[in-house]
């Protein structure tokens, strides 16, 4: 009689019932916490956009804000139990690195003594960010492989490694850090109100052409001028400045900070400036023709994208102004990173903000000509503006002076050349606003 072979089960199908059932049982509880750290982030996001609005907005002006985020987490938590456990760790991974930066609002303003009700439903998202980021190495520690030679465990284990010293970097440089910066970038900013001056300030009402109320105070003028100072709560030496040589000062808030309505912008903020400069033009101390405008870091790249789209403004200086989120351009291989990494922040930066970019200082600032132009900036700075600057300079039209300050840090010219400063920058005023040459 012909001997039959014993049929042997295939290894993957070799699984006792109970060992079946303890895996079933620690995907269930890791697809319950995945959740439950999906809730923790979902919570503030809804919070923030829908529920606690800033004063002046609604729900409707956060639609993509809130909506894209939510989609994105509820796409993730569909997709995931059909995952590999390689990329479930990797998401969960990715997740939390992105979830940290969603805690961070709460913390920058609790820290700063100015938190509100939604800050601290932010703080939900740092309890999500720690789930997600203990998920993923007890998913990779499960799913290690235990069976064959310990050389060939050992040999795949490398491999793993060495994989992730690639991936982690390039995923932080491609994706975390182009998506959660700019996520801080438009929900941060400074909270501080205008002091008084001492020099008899009033209260300005300046509102918006969107219907935002905004922080401002004013200096009358005595000599038929007036400068706008952006943002006018941590500038009041520059205010001041110009105050002593005769100019009005309108120092004003940008929306979503001090006490301005609105949500916080970074591209958006042109509205605001024009509004500034609609009180002076109403003002009687202050003549046709002489409103100018002083804007420092992001508050200058705004101030030069305002003049450049209008003729409202009539004199400017930009001090510190640099690269805007997603504009950095790179030459050579480090395009390869470089490029896709600015579109991603671009996209996530017009996301978040609910606003798409402005296009490029540089391609933008020739228009205020014939209206005078002056740059101001430290070397290095920050932001790009060292080199930035030079680039804006080029590209202006006539009249145009650029002023690269000794010692000065970003957007601290008066301070390291207070006598230089208030000379060169009064000068400019005078000669753009009162014809003195």
């Amino acid at each position: 009689m012909t001997a039959v072979a014993p049929v042997t089960e295939p290894r993957a199908l070799a699984i006792t019932v109970p060992e079946y059932a303890r895996r079933r049982a620690v995907t269930r509880r890791e697809y319950r916490l995945f959740l439950l750290a999906t809730a923790l982030v979902a919570v503030p996001i809804v919070d923030d956009n829908f529920v606690q609005t800033e004063p002046g907005t609604s729900a409707g002006d956060h639609l993509a804000s809130g909506l894209v985020p939510l989609a994105v987490l509820g796409l993730v938590a569909a997709i995931y139990p059909r995952l590999r456990a390689g990329v479930r760790a990797a998401t969960s991974l990715m997740l939390g690195a992105l979830s940290f930066a969603v805690g961070v609002p709460g913390a920058y303003f609790i820290l700063d003594g100015t938190a509100q009700g939604d800050h601290y439903t932010a703080l939900l998202a740092f309890v999500g960010a720690a789930i997600f980021l203990t998920l993923g190495p007890v998913i990779l520690w499960r799913a290690r492989r235990r069976g064959g030679s310990r050389r060939r465990r050992y040999l795949l284990r490398a491999s793993s490694v060495a994989i992730a010293v690639v991936a982690i970097p390039l995923a932080f440089v491609l994706l975390i850090f182009p998506i959660a910066m700019p996520y801080v970038y438009v929900h941060t900013g400074k909270s501080t109100q205008i002091p008084e001056l001492g020099v008899g300030q009033i209260p300005a009402r300046v509102v918006t052409s969107d219907g935002l109320e905004l922080e401002a105070a004013y200096v009358r003028s005595r000599n038929g001028a007036a400068v706008i100072v952006f943002a006018g709560a941590t500038r009041t030496d520059e205010a001041l400045m110009l105050v002593r040589h005769g100019y009005g000062a309108l120092l004003l808030v940008p929306r979503g900070q001090g006490r301005s309505e609105g949500d916080i912008v970074r591209w958006a903020g042109d509205r605001d400036l024009l509004a500034g400069a609609e009180y002076l033009d109403n003002r009687p101390d202050v003549e046709d023709g002489r409103i100018g405008a002083m804007g420092f870091s992001i508050g200058g790249e705004i101030l030069l994208e305002t003049a450049a789209k209008s003729s409202a403004i009539d004199a400017v200086v930009s001090e510190g102004a640099g690269e805007r989120v997603g504009e950095v351009k790179a030459s050579g291989p480090i395009r390869l990173l470089t490029d896709p990494a600015m579109a991603v922040m671009t996209g996530a930066a017009t996301v978040f903000g609910n606003t798409g970019p402005q296009p490029p200082i540089v391609d933008r600032i020739g228009l205020i000509s014939p209206r005078a132009v002056f740059l101001v900036y430290a070397d290095p700075g920050i932001g790009g503006e060292d080199y930035r600057q030079p680039l804006y300079y080029a590209a202006a039209g006539e009249p145009k002076r650029i002023w690269k300050v000794p010692g000065s840090k970003h957007t601290g010219g008066l301070e390291a050349q207070p006598e230089a400063y208030e000379r060169r920058v009064v000068g400019f005023f005078d000669g753009a606003l009162l014809g003195h040459r």
